[in-house]
């Protein structure tokens, strides 16, 4: 396992994670670091526990934000997916349909 020191709030901690996760743990932080300098800059400082607490119910309703437009998205998706479907078999026929059309203008 290994272990960083990340910067929050222009205080060090130190944090372990899965060998090779050291990136994405720094980005993190710095997302999270960057939600709490933002409410410290709007809110002021309201001491460590309730500006990480109110930093992370920030980025938890972003994350819900995020999670419910992927839902609508998946749920587009899945619907056009379906109609597509509807028009190529709509397609099929029709071109089914012309040349049938045709064979039977051809034999006539």
């Amino acid at each position: 396992m290994a272990q960083l020191t990340i910067e929050i709030n222009g205080r060090p901690y130190l944090v372990g994670c899965e060998d090779g996760q050291e990136a994405h743990l720094r980005e993190l932080a710095k997302l999270f670091d960057s939600q709490v300098q933002q409410l410290s800059g709007s809110i002021g400082q309201l001491g460590e526990t309730r500006l990480f607490l109110m930093g992370a119910l920030m980025m938890a309703d972003e994350l819900a934000d995020a999670r419910a437009r992927l839902a609508h998205l998946q749920g587009e998706t899945t619907r056009l997916r379906m109609e597509l479907q509807t028009i190529e078999t709509r397609a099929a026929e029709a071109l089914d349909a012309a040349a049938k059309r045709i064979e039977s203008l051809a034999t006539s």
